[in-house]
């Protein structure tokens, strides 16, 4: 998951804050102590992360309290300001027909991620179309072509070919009728002098309105570095960092770009074709802290639901029988990995669950309604009701094993205590929180 690690430390130290007698310098230092072991764990420049913890501690004993705002309150709102601070604004994407031109090393992801931007902009209404210019990758012109099809997204290239600038001229005249043209370049395994020649000679033919540089999450503080050399080359308009839910370092990436002049636009969050979010910092830093990001949340239940399946506020009720997993689990399916969805829930909901609970795949879901079936409606509707001859009943019914019964009981469970933790009972009520901090 994205900077998973990162999270959980940071809504520790906060969960330690808001557990405290009362707000001093003591309380404050001790957050603060916190926040800097996580962010230097997570390879956030060290410089940046001093810089913040003085402003913290600042603003937190020398800042009026506003009205309507306890003191807890109030350090939690400066902790969640500095950390945006920290990585800067996101690069502007508007949804209007546009040339992106994709650059940066081999290796890096960038063919992945031109497929994913192109299924970006389709999923907005956009008609998107790519031009495969990688004529330095062995594969590259089968890899891009197999993830374009795959999502039905117009593809150019010639296999074969390395003239890359007679490609893209030809690309771009044949695909000229869509809105959004996205041109993937070649990589090495350093910035060279032919690459930057390249890359020249591509930005002349194509006049791109947005260049996008690619760069590995893992590679931590070294994304300064690269981001400078590729902008001193052609100038790139924004980054987007991939892998970030592969790496506990994705810190270093998110921070050093914001000691350049660039910003970051997407952030790459898994393997599929939909895995690529618009980074937005607040929302960003608002998952991390665990009070969810339900406008992100919203958005990706309407680009993948009916309008009958479409139930949000059904998803975040407290009430949570086995019929209410059942239909939510199905609904939830469609929008993508079940962890990705409840982290922009607020409360943590995923915080606290392990991997293992979140893998509710399709063969699974079919063999809970199965077991389902032989229950009824009062056991569906009252799931302590199912003792252990009702639990025998109900594997032979099913033709399933009482440990299967067993699994989806406990399944529910789990599911219903974190739908519980996402209420806010109790004094840590991030809910609340967003709504103070105008993020809902």
């Amino acid at each position: 998951m994205v900077m998973d690690k990162l999270g959980s430390s940071l809504q520790d130290a906060l969960k330690k804050l808001v557990n405290s007698g009362r707000i001093d310098e003591k309380s404050v230092n001790d957050v603060v102590k916190d926040i800097q072991r996580a962010l230097l764990q997570a390879d956030v420049n060290v410089q940046l992360v001093m810089n913040m913890s003085k402003q913290i501690k600042e603003r937190a004993l020398k800042e009026e309290v506003p009205s309507g705002m306890n003191p807890r309150e109030h350090v939690i709102r400066i902790v969640y300001q500095e950390l945006i601070n920290i990585i800067g604004e996101g690069t502007e994407i508007n949804l209007e027909p546009q040339t992106i031109m994709m650059i940066g090393l081999q290796g890096s992801g960038k063919t992945t991620t031109t497929s994913k931007l192109a299924r970006y902009f389709q999923k907005k209404g956009l008609k998107p179309a790519v031009i495969c210019a990688d004529t330095f990758r062995p594969g590259a012109y089968h890899q891009l072509k197999s993830l374009c099809d795959k999502n039905s997204i117009p593809f150019y290239g010639e296999e074969g070919n390395e003239d890359s600038l007679g490609i893209v001229e030809r690309g771009m005249d044949k695909l000229g009728k869509y809105d959004v043209l996205i041109i993937d370049t070649a990589g090495r395994h350093s910035l060279e002098q032919d690459l930057i020649e390249e890359m020249e000679q591509i930005n002349s033919i194509a006049k791109p309105d947005k260049k996008l540089l690619v760069l590995d999450a893992a590679i931590g503080q070294q994304a300064s570095e690269q981001a400078r050399a590729f902008n001193e080359s052609i100038g790139i308009s924004g980054v987007v960092i991939t892998k970030l839910d592969g790496t506990a370092k994705g810190g270093g990436a998110l921070s050093a770009v914001s000691e350049t002049n660039s910003s970051i636009a997407f952030i790459g969050v898994g393997e599929t074709s939909g895995d690529l979010e618009k980074f937005e910092p607040d929302r960003f830093i608002s998952r991390l802290l665990g009070m969810g990001d339900i406008r992100s949340l919203i958005e990706k239940a309407e680009e993948s639901l009916s309008e009958e399946e479409l139930d949000v506020e059904s998803m975040m009720q407290g009430r949570f029988t086995l019929k209410d997993m059942y239909k939510q689990l199905e609904a939830v399916n469609k929008m993508g990995p079940l962890k990705q969805v409840m982290q922009m829930m607020p409360g943590g909901m995923g915080q606290n669950i392990s991997e293992e609970q979140f893998q509710v795949t399709s063969e699974k879901l079919s063999r809970y309604r199965i077991i389902m079936d032989s229950m009824t409606v009062d056991e569906m509707d009252d799931p302590k009701l199912i003792g252990s001859s009702r639990i025998k009943r109900i594997s032979r019914g099913s033709g399933s094993k009482p440990d299967d019964v067993r699994e989806l009981l406990k399944y529910h469970k789990t599911m219903q205590n974190a739908m519980k933790n996402f209420r806010g009972a109790g004094k840590f009520n991030m809910k609340k929180m967003m709504k103070k901090f105008g993020m809902q």
